[in-house]
C-alpha cells in the first residue's frame, strides 16, 4: 500500500458515503495505513465522529461490516470519545482525513 493511501485512495468516496450512512463523519485513517507502513494483510484503522441522533442501531458493527466488504481487509473504527488517553493524542496526531 503506497504511504499516500489516504490521499490517493480510489474508495474515498465510498468509504464516506458509508460512515455518512452509518451516522458517522470526519473519517480519518490512522495507524500502520496513515504512516505509510502497512502490508498486504495490514488492517485499517479508521477514527470517526458521530452524530449520535444520526447514528444506526448496530453503530459501529454495521459501518465496520460496510467497510470490510468494500475494502477486502478487517477494519477497526474508533471514536475520539473511546480512545484511551495514553494513545489519544498520538492517534489524533497521526490521523489523516480522507
Amino acid at each position: 500500500m503506497s504511504s499516500d493511501y489516504p490521499k490517493g485512495n480510489c474508495f474515498a468516496p465510498q468509504i464516506l458515503a458509508i460512515a455518512e450512512k452509518h451516522g458517522a463523519y470526519n473519517v480519518r485513517v490512522f495507524g500502520s495505513v496513515a504512516r505509510g507502513e502497512a502490508t498486504e494483510s495490514s488492517d485499517i484503522d479508521f477514527l470517526v465522529d458521530y452524530k449520535l441522533e444520526k447514528i444506526t442501531p448496530w453503530f459501529p458493527v454495521g459501518l465496520i461490516h460496510d467497510l470490510e466488504n468494500l475494502l477486502h481487509r478487517k477494519v477497526d473504527v474508533v471514536t475520539a470519545k473511546s480512545l484511551h488517553y495514553f494513545l489519544k493524542d498520538c492517534i489524533l496526531q497521526e490521523a489523516v482525513s480522507l
